[in-house]
């Protein structure tokens, strides 16, 4: 046993020699892999020149020169394929925050069904067809133009700029639509009373 070293108490290494045996290990060849990139055209390489021999210069250039092509290939791809995911997500999202949808219904019917959903303690209800009656109703009297598609808040704004006296509370009460309707948040007799009354004052204003 008198060729083995010994080791004297304290066994912990020194921070100076911690960090210097930990870039020993990482400066081993296992460590120096290649990229990505450089693995896929080296596996585009061997595919095209052959697993059984050593392909010349000019070979490995034109199998890397493919796959560099290939891999741009791909990426612009799925960017193209992200994008569009993109521009279908917000259409879709517009189109579920159409003010009217597809129903087809009246102002007057829409005021109906408000005034019973008030009456019925269904306060949300109020105030969604409510907000929808008072556009409606703007549309069909010509103060604003009909806009397939068009939201709670461009209905809003295009009746804020017609109707500059009552622009702020028409925006308000387009902003508690969004809030009830897509934010599901509580809303109450009063509000749903102030709806349907700034519908008879734009109504009676025209």
């Amino acid at each position: 046993m008198t060729g083995l070293p010994r080791w004297d108490p304290p066994l912990e290494p020194t921070p100076e020699e911690a960090r210097d045996a930990l870039r020993d290990e990482l400066l081993r060849p296992e460590y120096r892999e290649s990229d990505l990139l450089q693995r896929i055209r080296d596996w585009l390489a061997e595919r095209f020149t052959g697993p059984t021999r050593t392909p010349d210069a000019s070979g490995f250039a034109v199998a890397q020169s493919i796959a560099s092509w290939v891999v741009l290939i791909v990426l612009v791809l799925v960017l193209a394929w992200l994008l569009s995911r993109a521009r279908w997500s917000r259409s879709e999202a517009a189109a579920r925050r159409s003010l009217f949808g597809e129903e087809v219904v009246s102002a007057a019917d829409l005021r109906r069904r408000a005034e019973q959903a008030l009456a019925e303690g269904r306060h949300a209800d109020a105030v969604v067809d409510g907000y929808r009656a008072l556009a409606l109703r703007q549309i069909e009297v010509g103060v604003i133009e009909d806009v397939p598609g068009a939201t709670a808040g461009e209905v809003a704004r295009a009746l804020a700029v017609e109707l500059p006296g009552r622009g702020a509370e028409v925006l308000a009460v387009a902003h508690h639509f969004d809030e009830v309707m897509y934010g599901e948040r509580p809303t109450d007799a009063d509000r749903a009373r102030g709806v349907l009354a700034l519908d008879d004052e734009l109504a009676a204003v025209r």
